[in-house]
Parts: C-alpha cells; sequence; structure tokens
C-alpha cells in the first residue's frame, strides 16, 4: 500500500560494509529484514521486481566522486526515486587477529578504494607490506580473521563480525570522507516537505539545440533554486551523448522548484523524476547549509506575484 513504511531492505553487500553500516543508521531498517546485494544492479532489481521495499546503494564518495553503476542503474530501465540519503563518514580502520603486532604485518587486504584511501597511512606505518586488492571490506576482513592476510583494512561493522582487533583506527588520509547513500523504492507520493529538501532529476538534453545546457541552467538560476550537483554519464547512444543528473535545493511541491521542472521539461529531450527527499543534516557545526533563494525569487515572493497578476486579470 502506498505510504506504508517499508521493512524488506536490500544493500550493497556483502555484510560488515559501510553499506551495511549505512542502512542500520534507518530505524525501520534496524527493526527490518536486511538483505545483502553482490552488486548495485541486483539490490535494485530486487526492488523493481517486488522483492525488496528499498534498497540502500552508494551514491557518491567525497574523495573518489560519484559511483557510475548507480547513476546508470537509476537513469535507465523501469523508474525509482530516492526517499532518504544517508551520509556516513569514512572511518577505516586496521585490524588483525587478536595478539598480532603492527611489526608482525606482511600483508594487508582491502578493497582498491579502500587501499587508496589509506595510501599515505600505509606508507608512513606499513611501507614494506604487500597490499592485496579484494572485492569489498568485508571480504578483505574475512580473509585476515582465516589467517589469509596478516591485517585488513575495513569499516568499524567488520571488525566485531570477525573477531579482529583494531591495530589502528581512523586511518585515512582525508579524516572528513564522507560516503552519501541512497535509499530507493518504487515510485510513489514523495516524503512531505521538510523545508530543508534535495530533488534529484537525470536530464537528457537534446543534442540538435545550442545552448541548450546553459538553458537548463537557467531554468534553475532565475528562480532562485540553487543546484547543489551536475553530473553528466554517456547513454551508450554514441560518442558524445550524456544525461545530466541534477541535485537541487527543494521540493517537488515548492513553487518555485515546480516551476523550473517544468520549464526542464519543456526544453529537454526528457527529464526523469529521481526524487524530493530530505536533507541528511550529518553535520550540524558545519554542514552544507540550504542557500537561501534571493530577493523576488523566494516561493512567497511568487505567490505575491501570482496574486498581483489575479487581481490584474480581475480588473481590480
Amino acid at each position: 500500500m502506498p505510504g506504508t513504511p517499508p521493512t524488506r531492505f536490500a544493500f550493497l553487500g556483502p555484510e560488515g560494509t559501510f553499506s551495511e553500516q549505512a542502512l542500520r543508521t534507518i530505524p525501520a531498517a534496524e527493526h527490518g529484514t536486511r538483505t545483502p546485494a553482490r552488486s548495485v544492479p541486483e539490490a535494485l532489481d530486487s526492488v523493481r521486481a517486488g522483492d525488496s521495499d528499498a534498497a540502500l546503494v552508494p551514491l557518491e564518495n567525497s574523495v573518489g566522486g560519484a559511483v557510475g553503476v548507480t547513476l546508470d542503474e537509476l537513469a535507465e530501465g523501469e523508474p525509482l526515486v530516492i526517499t532518504r540519503e544517508v551520509i556516513l563518514p569514512v572511518d577505516f580502520v586496521l585490524g588483525a587477529r587478536p595478539g598480532t603486532t603492527i611489526a608482525a604485518i606482511r600483508s594487508v587486504a582491502a578493497h582498491p578504494q579502500a587501499s587508496t584511501q589509506c595510501r599515505q597511512w600505509l606508507r608512513s606505518h606499513l611501507p614494506d607490506a604487500a597490499v592485496v586488492d579484494v572485492l569489498s571490506n568485508a571480504t578483505a576482513a574475512t580473509g585476515a580473521a582465516e589467517g589469509r592476510y596478516d591485517a585488513a583494512i575495513c569499516a568499524p561493522i567488520g571488525l566485531a563480525r570477525h573477531r579482529l582487533a583494531v591495530l589502528a583506527d581512523k586511518i585515512s588520509d582525508h579524516p572528513d570522507a564522507v560516503t552519501r547513500f541512497a535509499l530507493v523504492s518504487r515510485p510513489g507520493p514523495p516524503p512531505p516537505p521538510t523545508g530543508d529538501d534535495v530533488t534529484s532529476l537525470a536530464v537528457y538534453i537534446a543534442h540538435d539545440r545550442v545552448g541548450v545546457l546553459l538553458s537548463v541552467l537557467m531554468e534553475l538560476a532565475v528562480r532562485g533554486v540553487n543546484l547543489t550537483r551536475i553530473e553528466s554519464r554517456p547513454t551508450g547512444e554514441a560518442l558524445g551523448r550524456y544525461v545530466f543528473f541534477l541535485d537541487c535545493t527543494g521540493h517537488v511541491a515548492d513553487v518555485r522548484l515546480g516551476e523550473a521542472l517544468q520549464g526542464l521539461r519543456r526544453i529537454c529531450a526528457d527529464v526523469r523524476f529521481l526524487g524530493s527527499y530530505p536533507r541528511h543534516r550529518w553535520n550540524e557545526a558545519g554542514g552544507d547549509r540550504p542557500v537561501p533563494a534571493p530577493a523576488g525569487l523566494s516561493d512567497t515572493d511568487y505567490a505575491d506575484a501570482a496574486a498581483w497578476l489575479a487581481r490584474l486579470r480581475r480588473g481590480e
């Protein structure tokens, strides 16, 4: 039924990864069923097939950038929408079997993205250790627990699951790194506006028109809609054909954003609505804040202008 809270969740597995850690920050997921998927497409297809109510998948990383496979899956196939975002600090730890010392480490298992983000720490503290690429942070922890590797770079959630001891924590070269995850469901009514929301879109531009990308940006700018992210991905149709992913401040129910969406619909080859959802306040002390509309471009200004025009049409 529409509006029924999800109880069955899929996530990019395996267990013991940042994806599971992010999913468990959602109360409904902590009390529901959580099923790991082998890939982002598998997680999203489980939602499309009705086997899961929602799936949590990585969207972007502050160091590594956008997760291309997630964007591609959202742009193609049966439509899905984002209903929530989760921003999780990427806190890598070095784990090993109890009793292991750093001096004894000769091999470290790590996902390539994890070892890349810990490159300087590894050079400084384990210059002679061989770094072995594995498929996931959880695979690295499993390998260290089974003795195939001396240590593993993994998510904190993986330590207790595999009974590993912490040899070093916060080993990332970028201590403020975060990953943004999206909770994705089948289309339905978006969550109600909160006053601090994000709207995501996939925009296909008409390639035979000059200046069409500028026109897309102007539809937002003239209405004071702040563009917080723009990302391009090839459509696969031909070289030079792209779909643009936009994140904007505001909710589809807002007057300004609603008018911008109508404008995009008029000038673009296609627009796929990817959801309006609350912004995750991950860093209340210094995180991004909503950008206020310039003078004359707030919802109140739009309502006042509409009322003025209505009076003119009535001859008042």
